[in-house]
């Protein structure tokens, strides 16, 4: 991997409608094995690709996100893209960052499944520019011809399969998804019904 830096921050954007236990997985896997020091968990109010999908709130979202990644001290829950309009575009959330965190190099964390369709994402070949991009496989997707380029750098870690969309069906039928979600995200749905 690259040169070892200790302002090295690793952005890994998403709805986390829950957080569950492979976001975790993934952040601590890449934390451990690359040159990233730090992760932010950015939430984001509204993927464009996800326009249909039933949300609970930006602020419930958010506690839960900080309740998941309380417990580490290289985890941090970010809420910048709460302040922007909406819908969140990466582009726009990472020019953000770099002008109040100069001081930082910011490396994006993408499925493989994402980078398969990165050609979608608005002013990819500008973000391409911006930040170096790590990938992480996913069962969905593994091929792209964005792996050859210069800023993307294909990490071995674990292939995890835990659904949001799954937890949250669970939890509508009245199961309990343990050990899919940190103990503690769960009491607080539970304790709360937000599913």
């Amino acid at each position: 991997m690259r040169q070892s830096s200790s302002d090295i921050t690793g952005l890994l954007f998403g709805s986390f409608n829950p957080v569950h236990n492979g976001h975790l997985i993934i952040a601590n896997h890449l934390l451990q094995h690359t040159d990233i020091r730090n992760v932010w968990f950015v939430l984001s109010p509204q993927n464009p690709f996800k326009t249909g999908e039933k949300m609970l709130s930006d602020e419930r979202r958010l506690e839960l996100l900080k309740l998941a990644v309380s417990d580490n001290k290289n985890f941090h829950a970010c809420d910048i893209e709460l302040t922007m309009p909406v819908p969140s575009y990466t582009v726009h959330t990472l020019k953000k960052l770099q002008g109040l965190y100069p001081s930082q190099r910011f490396v994006l964390m993408i499925g493989s499944d994402n980078l398969a369709a990165f050609d979608r994402w608005k002013d990819y070949e500008e973000l391409l520019s911006l930040a170096e991009i790590y990938v992480y496989p996913r069962l969905e997707a593994n091929d792209s011809p964005f792996l050859s380029h210069p800023s993307v750098t294909l990490v071995d870690a674990p292939r995890i399969d835990i659904s949001s969309t799954q937890i949250r069906e669970d939890l509508r039928a009245g199961r309990e998804p343990r050990y899919l979600l940190p103990d503690k995200v769960l009491q607080k749905i539970i304790e709360n019904n937000y599913y």
